[in-house]
C-alpha cells in the first residue's frame, strides 16, 4: 500500500523516533508499504517518520544506482533500530534531496565512512562500517530518526535562500508526483 509522505512542517519529522521490539504490530507489512511508497515517489530511502510513525525503521534501495555502481546490485534493505556509532573524520559534499522536502536540493557535507548498528527485517543484529554513497544515504535517513533533516546541515545563508520554498510547504503549497500529507 502506498502511504502519503509527510512534508516539511509535520511535527513527527522533528520528533526523535523510538526503538521497536520484534512484536511491533504488522512490521513486515509496514516495511513492504514503506518500500512501495518509496518506489512510487522515486526515492532511494524512506524513514518511518516520513510516513507519520515516530519509530526507528528505515528502508533503502540502492539497486537503482547499480548501472553506475555495480556493488549496489540487489541492495534493498530494511534497517530496524539503527544507530550511528562512529564516523571517520574525512568528509565530502554532495547534493541531497528529500521526499519530505520536494523541490529542494542542496549540497551537504557528511563523513565518508560510518559505523552502524542495526537489526535487519529478521531482527538479526549487524555492526558494520559502511562508506561512500551507502554511508551518505544511511546518514540522511537515520537523521530523520533523530528529528533532523538535511536542511539542518546547511549554512545560514543557504537556509535563507530556500526560506520561501519552506514557507510554501508550511502553507500546504507542494507540487510533486506522489501522495503527500502537508500541515494544512
Amino acid at each position: 500500500m502506498i502511504l502519503p509522505v509527510y512534508i516539511y512542517g509535520q511535527p513527527v519529522l522533528r520528533k526523535e523516533a523510538e526503538d521497536i521490539t520484534p512484536d511491533y504490530p504488522n512490521l513486515k507489512q509496514l516495511i513492504e508499504n514503506m518500500f512501495d511508497t518509496m518506489d512510487r515517489a522515486d526515492g532511494c530511502g524512506l524513514a518511518a517518520p516520513q510516513i507519520g510513525l515516530p519509530i526507528r525503521v528505515v528502508v533503502i534501495d540502492l539497486d537503482i544506482m547499480s548501472d553506475d555502481y555495480p556493488e549496489y546490485k540487489g541492495y534493498r534493505k530494511a534497517f530496524i533500530n539503527p544507530h550511528i556509532i562512529e564516523t571517520n573524520e574525512e568528509t565530502d559534499t554532495m547534493d541531497e534531496g528529500c521526499l519530505s522536502l520536494p523541490g529542494i536540493h542542496e549540497p551537504v557535507k557528511r563523513p565518508t565512512k560510518i559505523r552502524v548498528q542495526y537489526l535487519d527485517a529478521d531482527f538479526q543484529e549487524h555492526d558494520e562500517w559502511v562508506e561512500g554513497f551507502e554511508a551518505r544515504c544511511m546518514q540522511h535517513e537515520f537523521d530523520h530518526l533523530e528529528g533532523k533533516m538535511f536542511i539542518d546541515h546547511l549554512s545560514a545563508l543557504r537556509k535563507q535562500m530556500i526560506k520561501g520554498k519552506l514557507n510554501n510547504m508550511l502553507k500546504g503549497s507542494v507540487r510533486c508526483s506522489y501522495k503527500v500529507k502537508t500541515v494544512k
